[in-house]
């Protein structure tokens, strides 16, 4: 049964740039390195999306660049910094022909292994078309005689935090979907820039913090109608390891960077929430008598 590892949330920018103070060319160079010397047992690698932070080309070309680096067999696809006709003008027509999407199924050692492409241009929350639901009917029904674990970039599952907003659009419907199969073993996810694992409607799900920096999470019944500013962590840069035998999956989650410092509110304009907005302007505002 297959070892599967799962890397997301690259947001590769062009050389001399960083993004959010944080060198993210390089902190994919420290994860390849950590996977080809640690887990070179591994029957692939997924790059779950995000790969360039701004989908501009430039950035597609720097993470090609990177790619030789890789040691094992790898498959692509795309999250929601992504911008799929930049990516598909640099690396060439490499979409499902189904789907138009970077949507691929491969069977290894009596698994099989689904990945999806949530992206949609200029939208943060995920969307999956009804083609693909059709397109990933069709494989779980190709592969109903063995388990099958999901990899996209988008949770499928709220985690009761600001994330919420930018969740999988149609996570019903994929769900229903993933219900025709009888042993669906997990859904991974980057996109959230945080650990979690759970279930939703029975499918059971974990996410991983990624490549890029960190969130620290906020329950929204702990945070108030004036929530303050979402911390972000320069780490830990992490990578997801799924072990699928005959009777289980196990997805860990591994850190390759494991610094935690708290990032500058001010590496992130325009993230605050609308409420805490309003706030500051009142208080700017001067009081007439």
């Amino acid at each position: 049964m297959p070892k599967i590892i799962v890397m997301a949330d690259l947001h590769i920018v062009p050389e001399t740039e960083l993004s959010h103070s944080l060198d993210t060319t390089a902190r994919t160079q420290a994860a390849i390195a950590f996977i080809n010397k640690n887990h070179a047992d591994a029957d692939l690698l997924v790059i779950a999306g995000d790969l360039a932070d701004h989908g501009d080309a430039a950035s597609y070309r720097r993470f090609k660049e990177l790619l030789p680096e890789i040691e094992l067999p790898y498959v692509v696809t795309l999250g929601n910094h992504d911008n799929r006709p930049n990516y598909l003008a640099e690396f060439g027509d490499v979409a499902d022909p189904e789907t138009g999407k970077l949507d691929r199924a491969i069977v290894i050692d009596g698994c099989g292994v689904i990945i999806l492409d949530s992206s949609e241009p200029g939208v943060s929350s995920g969307r999956l078309s009804a083609a693909q639901l059709d397109w990933l009917s069709k494989r779980l029904a190709e592969y109903a005689a063995m388990p099958v674990v999901v990899v996209l970039h988008h949770n499928i599952c709220p985690l009761h935090n600001q994330n919420d907003k930018i969740i999988l659009e149609q996570r019903d419907a994929f769900v229903e979907v993933l219900q025709e199969h009888r042993d669906i073993r997990t859904v991974v996810s980057g996109h959230v820039h945080m650990t979690a694992s759970g279930t939703y409607r029975g499918i059971p799900f974990s996410t991983f913090a990624g490549n890029h920096y960190s969130i620290e999470p906020t329950l929204e019944s702990l945070s108030g109608p004036l929530p303050a500013p979402v911390l972000r962590r320069e780490g830990p840069g992490q990578i997801a390891v799924v072990i699928v035998d005959q009777d289980s999956a196990v997805v860990l989650k591994e850190n390759f960077l494991d610094r935690h410092l708290v990032l500058a509110q001010e590496l992130f304009p325009g993230k605050r929430r609308e409420p805490e907005q309003k706030l500051e302007q009142a208080r700017q505002t001067p009081i007439l008598a």
